[in-house]
């Protein structure tokens, strides 16, 4: 193992945070609000420790680095991200009213893998610099922050391949035939181009600049975190609130597809298009269950808003849910059970790959559903033969096999999580429910769940080792699993 590489490029991530920390305490300190000053201190002191951190790691790796070997791409991948975590819960622990140590783990953990989740019971406590900080881990998480490595560490001239190929929400096709860095800098561009329609959309209709910035952050990496207690339903009974709901959902429907989608419409390669499944299949599924949950709320008698109340609150949850960013506009544990069942099953699909969506994502369970279908024909004609296209590209048998192998896994991580936080919140009258939400909620990347986990409630009630576990399962699910769970195999850092 090279440390002299870890050291120097963890040291540049950390470097690249202090900076993000600076800018939101130059905020705090020019917003003019008397609260805002402990926010300023706070912010710039956890600056100044990240950066000292991360220039004694680039004192400790100096030298030249050509490349960045595959070994070394995952390690960085998995220990970028929980220094990530680690060092962005300064501003909560330095800063009125405070978190513990563990809590704030979990709030930084929640805004780098673009969660949501939360532990602040009421929002209007904290100063505007600290949960700005909160939404920007959120954008940065979502372009995610290895693949900006990308670009920047490409510029250094380090070749970073390892580190493109091991950051899970830009594993694509394209990517390993393009130059990497350019397809790292065509990604940001896009990112930041949505960012900036985003941003102005929701100037346009009202919002304050803080406000929209705050929420095209978290609405463009699909995280969800508002500074508003009752998230963006704060704006329902806007006269235009149903209009910043659609602009809003249609952002959480563009960024949960395949970033490298709009990389093709640039570059005008307009008969790509028809090869992505992925695109239809969850603009599809978003479509269909947001129309039937909308029939079945108006068919009840117990809600009174009418198909177009049922289908503006039901469209807004389906895609919030789908996309795993987790805005709240409406309190969907108030729904019929079915409908409720039918967002479980969105929580566990998520997005696309590619996209800043959480989740087991669309591609897979499209292979699993058509190698489901395969051996089932198969079954009574064994001498079929059978292929197997998924966007545009054939899937063999090994593509299959991983396909399952990560679909049995991550049912087992929800099934053995659940059991994990039951055993760490025994005796504090917790629920099946809520211990399945838990795992869910943080494993996919959604923030709210159901239970006392629900879209009105927070995580502030869990004890700290459960919070800590939970942080884990965010930054895994974020990675979606192997990039993580690598990390414990000795069997793959065995010298042959």
């Amino acid at each position: 193992m090279n440390f002299r590489i870890l050291s120097k490029v963890l040291g540049l991530l950390l470097l690249l945070l202090s900076v993000s920390m600076s800018v939101c305490a130059l905020f705090s300190k020019l917003d003019g609000v008397a609260a805002e000053g402990e926010a300023v201190a706070a912010l710039f002191t956890a600056a100044g420790i990240t950066v000292l951190a991360g220039g004694i790691l680039m004192l400790a790796g100096l030298g030249k680095i050509d490349r960045i070997p595959r070994r070394e791409g995952v390690v960085i991948v998995g220990l970028g991200w929980v220094l990530a975590a680690a060092f962005g819960s300064l501003p909560y622990v330095l800063c009125p009213p405070y978190l513990s140590w563990p809590q704030a783990i979990f709030e930084s953990a929640s805004g780098f893998t673009t969660t949501g989740s939360t532990v602040i019971g009421d929002l209007g406590t904290w100063p505007r610099g600290l949960l700005l900080w909160r939404a920007v881990t959120q954008w940065l998480g979502g372009i995610g922050i290895l693949v900006l490595f990308v670009a920047v560490l490409s510029y250094l001239g380090v070749g970073s391949k390892s580190l493109f190929r091991n950051e899970s929400s830009f594993q694509a096709g394209e990517a390993s035939t393009a130059r990497i860095r350019d397809t790292a800098m065509t990604l940001l561009r896009i990112y930041l181009g949505i960012s900036l329609l985003c941003l102005l959309g929701l100037k346009a209709f009202g919002l304050s600049w803080y406000n929209a910035v705050s929420h095209a952050m978290t609405t463009v990496s699909t995280g969800g975190f508002s500074p508003h207690n009752a998230s963006l339903g704060y704006y329902s009974d806007w006269g235009n609130g149903w209009a910043i709901e659609l602009w809003v959902s249609l952002f959480m429907v563009v960024c949960s597809l395949n970033f490298l989608i709009y990389a093709v419409i640039m570059n005008r390669r307009w008969g790509r298009l028809k090869d992505e499944d992925d695109a239809r299949w969850f603009v599809g599924i978003c479509a269909v269950v947001a129309v039937g949950i909308a029939a079945g709320l108006a068919l009840d008698a117990r809600y009174s808003t009418g198909f177009a109340g049922a289908l503006r609150e039901g469209w807004f949850v389906v895609v919030s849910i789908a996309s795993t960013t987790g805005f709240g506009t409406a309190d969907y544990e108030l729904w019929p059970a079915w409908c409720q069942a039918l967002l479980a099953i969105l929580m566990v699909i998520g997005g696309c790959s590619g996209s800043t969506a959480g989740g087991m994502k669309i591609s897979r369970l499209v292979v699993f559903l058509k190698s489901s279908a395969h051996e089932i024909i198969r079954a009574f004609r064994p001498n079929q033969v059978f292929r197997l296209v998924v966007n545009g590209n054939p899937i063999d048998g090994e593509a299959r096999a991983r396909t399952t192998s990560f679909v049995a896994l991550y049912l087992l991580i929800i099934a053995l999580g659940s059991v994990v936080v039951g055993i760490f919140e025994a005796g504090h009258g917790i629920k099946l429910e809520t211990c399945l939400a838990a795992v869910l909620a943080t494993l996919s990347n959604i923030g709210p769940g159901f239970g006392e986990l629900g879209p009105t409630d927070n995580f502030s009630f869990l004890r700290e080792p459960t919070l800590v576990f939970l942080s884990g399962l965010m930054i895994l699910g974020r990675l979606e699993l192997f990039a993580i769970l690598v990390l414990f195999v000795p069997a793959a850092w065995r010298r042959y």
